[in-house]
């Protein structure tokens, strides 16, 4: 198995989400070792001496000024945890909460956090066996980290809350007596290290990671369908020509114009009507790289930032040396919620001009049948689908407010501004999950669509779509039942060993 060495490598969206799926092994080198050791030792030191530093020796939040006894020390961690853990809701999916821990282990491996190398293996034990907490979608403002979330993900470390198994939410207790291999001992955390755990954008982060690497497959996806149901269309691919692209030269752009072009290129359906008299088609299909070429840039945004993100260091204080600390506010989310909230618009939009498309195909134009079966009236074809995808793209409409417009002071005024990106992260993956349902019914349409061009053959790739496609789902000639078909070709959009069939 690969490795990937905490606090010494540069994690990525592909190598988090290769952790989580275990493919690749995530481990402490010797000089991160010697690194956290030293960070740790730096917190001891600090509790001995007669400074005053948050967290360390001082109450949470409106309480900073509240000195707190070495004694009383350990009593403080403990309590930060359990009373932090106030997250409502449904749980988040197991695969969100590993990319929690994964991302947390990272920013701890730096340094500068003080932790201790037990509660590092520890979390990292949890990693590799698939031990995961169980953490409420909601309760998280998106500053001074994404507190009751993190709070929930630790709990196990001090003997508390509850894991998923084998994807079954268990007790603790419950895997005293039926998983022998948990027996590990609650930990006692000391000076900081609860601080350290709950400090931070992990929650935040991790909704970015598997929003990024969702809406990778989608963006490809995008220019797929589009490109099967502009040629269903009989629509031009004169708009994709790169001269064009070239004046108005937007990174995003010129690429989905050249995926268009190599998509139909050596399409039969393209070449037999080169000459006729439609001088331009509507924008759904002439604007596909305009539009799916600035969603491509908002993704590029979210993921450079995201990257910085993955290897930062986001709790406070910062620990530099037995005498030095610093408080500041690396943990507050505003860098990642903004441009989620971007991401969701570009996300959106998406979802918006494929329905658009669509709604072109069931007209009944240019030698397609009205709703895309040969006898209506008895039967209403392919028309209700639409209203499916009328009503995803408007529910995400609804959830493209800007969560990180908002800000509601918490801690009695001290945290008086936050990001609300914990809301904005929730929100992306809402949508991404919507739009993967709009593009498989637009699959469903462009390759009935383009079934009625037939003798003439689309290009080499979208016709392999099409092979996989009608693998799953019949051509449609009278009305039968459309749900399962919808599902079968989401199951096509979401498994990722189809991800060659896209690019």
């Amino acid at each position: 198995m690969n490795t990937f060495l905490y606090g010494e490598q540069q994690l990525t969206v592909a190598l988090a989400m290769q952790i989580a799926k275990g493919t690749v092994k995530g481990i402490l080198p010797p000089n991160t070792i010697l690194r956290v050791q030293q960070s740790a030792t730096n917190v001891a030191a600090i509790l001995q001496s007669n400074k005053t530093v948050y967290g360390i020796n001082t109450g949470f939040g409106p309480l900073c000024d509240t000195l707190i006894s070495p004694a009383d020390t350990q009593k403080l961690q403990y309590n930060l945890l359990i009373s932090h853990a106030v997250g409502v809701g449904n749980a988040i999916e197991p695969l969100l909460a590993k990319l929690m821990l994964i991302t947390k282990v990272q920013a701890l491996a730096q340094g500068y956090s003080g932790i201790s190398l037990q509660v590092l293996e520890r979390i990292i034990w949890h990693i590799d066996n698939d031990i995961i907490p169980v953490v409420p979608e909601k309760g998280s403002v998106g500053a001074s980290g994404d507190l009751a979330p993190l709070a929930h993900l630790f709990l196990p470390l001090i003997g508390l809350g509850q894991v998923y198994i084998n994807g079954v939410k268990c007790t603790l207790k419950d895997i005293e007596t039926t998983h022998p291999t948990y027996n590990v001992t609650p930990i006692t955390l000391q000076a900081k290290e609860g601080l350290a755990l709950i400090n931070g954008t992990q929650f935040i982060l991790a909704h970015a990671v598997l929003a990024l690497h969702k809406m990778q497959q989608l963006l490809n996806i995008a220019d797929c369908v589009g490109a099967l149901s502009l040629d269903a269309y009989m629509a031009s691919a004169a708009p994709f020509t790169e001269v064009l692209h070239s004046l108005r030269p937007y990174q995003g752009t010129m690429l989905v114009a050249a995926r268009l072009r190599n998509l139909l290129s050596g399409s039969q359906i393209v070449a037999a009507h080169q000459q006729c008299n439609r001088v331009q088609d509507p924008y759904s299909l002439r604007c596909m790289p305009q539009v799916h070429g600035a969603s491509r840039n908002a993704y590029e945004h979210l993921y450079q930032l995201a990257t910085i993100e993955l290897n930062s260091v986001t709790d406070n204080p910062i620990v530099l040396s037995p005498t030095d600390s610093i408080s500041g506010g690396n943990f507050h989310g505003q860098p990642l919620a903004m441009a989620l909230d971007y991401v969701t618009v570009a996300a959106a939009e998406l979802g918006n001009i494929s329905d658009r498309r669509c709604y072109l195909l069931l007209e009944g134009k240019y030698g397609l049948p009205k709703l895309l079966v040969t006898h209506t009236g008895i039967n209403s074809g392919l028309m209700i689908p639409q209203y499916t995808t009328a009503a995803l793209v408007t529910e995400n409409k609804t959830l493209c407010f800007p969560a990180s417009a908002d800000s509601i002071p918490t801690s009695l005024g001290q945290e008086d501004h936050v990001s609300m990106g914990s809301i904005s992260g929730r929100k992306l993956l809402q949508v991404l999950n919507n739009v993967s349902y709009i593009y498989a019914i637009e699959l469903l349409y462009a390759v009935q669509a383009i079934e009625f061009r037939l003798p003439l053959l689309t290009s080499l790739p979208l016709q392999k779509i099409i092979t996989v496609v009608r693998s799953k789902v019949d051509f449609l000639t009278n009305d039968r039942p459309l749900q399962q078909d919808i599902e079968n070709l989401i199951a096509i959009i979401n498994d990722e060993e189809n991800s060659g069939l896209f690019e």
